[in-house]
């Protein structure tokens, strides 16, 4: 009898503690949301913050703005669009307008990572959430100012971006205006 007590409240124990602990050590590993301060936004999908006293770059998860600068990529986008060179740089200037509109130099955002951190190039990848709770990656693909660029296995919200992404063809929002 007392063995069994010892062992059912053993069990509670484990019942109680084990949800915390996968919870807290999940969050910290994949999915947590960190704050850090905006140094500066690089074009449409890219950001230069300040993350544990460093300076690091932030590449935004699941969308695609055209460059704002003629280099390898905007020569490659206008060849594959067919739009000329200059039309493509034009609408990554927009597009990086628009961003600076909605988050600027010393906003405190908060970042939400997936399941790979960092791109071959060493940045950051994630989801930006702005005061308010908007996530900057979503309002951009809202507002008609990026391509999707879905790359497993960051992929938690392919389906919520190609919602926003239809709408805003179909409205003819930002880049898709006629």
């Amino acid at each position: 009898m007392k063995y069994l007590k010892k062992s059912f409240l053993f069990l509670l124990i484990i019942l109680f503690f084990l949800p915390v602990y996968i919870s807290a050590t999940s969050q910290d590993k994949t999915y947590g949301n960190t704050t850090v301060t905006v140094l500066k936004i690089i074009d449409g999908d890219t950001l230069k913050i300040r993350y544990k006293g460093k300076k690091e770059s932030i590449r935004l998860i699941g969308i695609d703005t055209p460059e704002t600068r003629k280099n390898n990529k905007a020569y490659r986008d206008a060849k594959i669009s067919g739009k000329d060179i200059d039309a493509i740089i034009s609408q990554g200037k927009k597009a990086t307008s628009y961003v600076k509109s909605l988050v600027k130099k010393g906003d405190m955002i908060q970042i939400e990572f997936d399941i790979q951190t960092r791109d071959k190039y060493g940045r950051f990848l994630g989801y930006v959430y702005l005061k308010g709770e908007k996530m900057l990656n979503e309002e951009i693909v809202k507002a008609g100012y990026a391509n999707l660029m879905t790359i497993p296995p960051n992929v938690k919200y392919q389906e919520r971006f190609l919602k926003a992404y239809r709408k805003a063809r179909k409205n003819n929002k930002g880049l898709w205006r006629k």
